[in-house]
């Protein structure tokens, strides 16, 4: 059981970037398999079969994160999963596009990021990419973080220790002043056997709290205190 104490040696937080400072990727998912009308259970099948736990490396999840598969190449392999409940194909064509279109930035978790950087916490980001570089909201994420490292770019993906390295070598910061905030169990677990304070996002109020916790006295205020 972990401490409510707050640390002093924490200095830094780590942030995913889908399902953590945007609106849920589960919502936009299921939007999207409703409005094309796809049946769930084999979207759910494929991504089991390429993102769980006991994945085997190399899946198609895996090659697109890393960058070694393009997202035309993905949404081929994905479409070619799907039907719909017609029994109809699923067209290929922008389906990443498509699977993420109703994700937005989520404000509550970029006014997190500011508040911890007004207070002189230190702050990074730290995603698994999906072919989607471009498609950040690079306009609103200016300014808020010290270093970004993304799967695509650097060939490695979450959950593997040496991406979390990266994060902390841009940092200069060792694994015991750092927090990492993800909303995967597997990615939260790997930076905790890494001694990273790491914190499984379920939404902006819970990290807050559990942020408030880890960090020293007056780092992370209040909601009523960011209004």
């Amino acid at each position: 059981m972990g401490s409510s104490a707050a640390s002093p040696t924490v200095r830094a937080v780590v942030f995913d970037y889908g399902g953590v400072l945007t609106t849920p990727t589960r919502d936009s998912i299921n939007a999207w398999l409703a409005e094309e009308r796809i049946r769930p259970e084999l979207f759910s099948a494929a991504l089991k079969e390429w993102l769980s736990r006991n994945a085997p490396a190399g899946t198609p999840v895996h090659l697109l994160e890393t960058g070694e598969l393009d997202a035309d190449g993905f949404n081929k392999a994905l479409a070619a999963r799907l039907r719909t409940f017609d029994d109809e194909p699923v067209p290929p064509d922008d389906l990443l596009g498509r699977l993420f279109g109703r994700m937005r930035p989520e404000p509550a978790m970029l006014t997190l990021v500011r508040d911890l950087r007004e207070r002189g916490i230190r702050t990074a980001l730290l995603s698994n990419s999906w072919g989607n570089i471009d498609s950040y909201p690079w306009e609103q994420l200016a300014g808020l973080f010290d270093s970004t490292v993304l799967s695509g770019e650097v060939g490695l993906r979450k959950p593997d220790p040496r991406i979390y390295r990266m994060s902390l070598d841009a940092l200069g910061l060792d694994a015991a002043q750092t927090a990492f905030v993800d909303d995967g169990a597997p990615n939260v677990d790997a930076a905790r056997d890494l001694g990273i304070h790491a914190v499984l996002h379920t939404g902006p109020a819970e990290t807050r709290a559990r942020l408030a916790e880890l960090l020293p006295a007056g780092s992370v205020p209040q909601d009523e205190e960011t209004r």
